[in-house]
Formats: C-alpha cells, sequence, structure tokens
C-alpha cells in the first residue's frame, strides 16, 4: 500500500467502474461535510412563525483540497491529477443499450474508517509549480463530491438486495498475503496482481500491517 509524503496511510478516491484508486500524496489539512434538508411552510394563521412540514433529505456533500506534488521526480503532476478528472467523464464502456446514454462513474473517498460513496459535482486545478520547459509539477486539486449512497441506510438493508459489485477495503494483518486475500476475494491465488494493480503495492513481499487496501470487483 502506498503512503503520503510523510509516510503516513494515504487517503485514496476509487473509481468504482473500474477499481482503479488514485492516493494523496498528501492527506487533506481538513474537509468539510454538509447537509441540507428540504421543509415547506404550511399556513399558519394568528401565529408569529409557519409550522414547517419536512419534504425531504438532501444528500451529504464533501468538500476538500487535494495537494500532489511531482518536482523531484520531474514529471508532469498531470499524469496524476488526470485519473481524478477522469472520473468526471461519461463512461463510454457502460453506456446503457436500450437508451444508448451513460453517465460518469460513482467514486469512494476513503480516508482511515471513514468512506464516502459519491459522484464528483465541482472540480477546479490550480498548477503552480513549473519545469523549464513549461511541465506542471505541483497541483492544488478543490473538489467537491456528493452523496449517492447512505452506509447507514444500506447496513440496514438485506445485503443481497444492492445493485452491482463495487470494490470493497480490508484492513491488512500482520502475515497476510495477497494471493491469500485474492483467494478469499475470488476463488483464484492467481489473481493476486489485480488487487496489487489497484492499490499501486510494488512488492507483494512487504505490506503493512494496518494498512487500509482496495479488493476490487472480478468483472
Amino acid at each position: 500500500m502506498p503512503t503520503t509524503r510523510g509516510g503516513l496511510e494515504p487517503a485514496v478516491l476509487v473509481n468504482k467502474n473500474t477499481g482503479e484508486t488514485v492516493p494523496c500524496m498528501f492527506n487533506p489539512f481538513e474537509y468539510t461535510i454538509a447537509k441540507s434538508n428540504t421543509y415547506e411552510q404550511a399556513e399558519t394563521k394568528g401565529k408569529n412563525i409557519p409550522r414547517i412540514r419536512f419534504q425531504q433529505g438532501g444528500a451529504q456533500t464533501l468538500s476538500l483540497r487535494l495537494l500532489f506534488d511531482t518536482y523531484e521526480q520531474s514529471g508532469d503532476v498531470r499524469a496524476i491529477t488526470g485519473r481524478i478528472w477522469q472520473m468526471m467523464l461519461v463512461d463510454e464502456d457502460r453506456t446503457d443499450q436500450r437508451t444508448g446514454k451513460s453517465e460518469p462513474p460513482h467514486c469512494l473517498f476513503i480516508w482511515g474508517a471513514f468512506e464516502f460513496e459519491a459522484v464528483i459535482t465541482q472540480m477546479s486545478e490550480q498548477l503552480s509549480l513549473f519545469l523549464t520547459d513549461g511541465t506542471p509539477v505541483r497541483s492544488t486539486i478543490t473538489i467537491s463530491l456528493q452523496q449517492v449512497a447512505d452506509s447507514e441506510e444500506e447496513a440496514r438493508q438485506n445485503p443481497t438486495s444492492g445493485g452491482g459489485v463495487a470494490p470493497t477495503t480490508r484492513r491488512l494483518d500482520a502475515g497476510d498475503r495477497l494471493d491469500l486475500i485474492a483467494w478469499e476475494a475470488y476463488g483464484d491465488c492467481t489473481k493476486w496482481r489485480l488487487i496489487a494493480a489497484a492499490n499501486q503495492i510494488a512488492d507483494p513481499l512487504h505490506l503493512r500491517p494496518g494498512a487500509i487496501i482496495i479488493v476490487p470487483p472480478l468483472e
């Protein structure tokens, strides 16, 4: 499992359609969660304030800033941030054969025990450091995500009534091996490379106990 520049467990963004993960090079300094509900005002004559009636709950939103820096590698930082932009684009591979339409993928923001399934509604990228040839090597991403799944509500539902297969997460214990995890997840230990690729694990023999890894769906 990759770590941040400070050696910490990174927050990750996961493309649910492909299982591809984008680890954060620097964890967010902070993030903001917001939610709104919709009410209507009922007529109440002779009162100072109207009576209000609940209509519906609004989705939670998550706002945060992410920093990426490839100056030491002298590589274009957009090679990393472009994978986040991809999560805002329509996925042509998931076109509905009946309607001929598609949509951008759902994504997961995961940091430790916090998991937020959402779509990216707004994103901006500020490039602030460049090599002598103009290659950008530092980027600040400002991103807003809107919740598409209520984890508490799903936990109350029958687990067999859900939709399509989504990536899952797993905390590594001492002695865990990718081939054994692949056997548990897919019934095929040779699929360990799928898990290694999704988590950018270069050396499968040196896994860090306590780290959270993504187990992508087998399609």
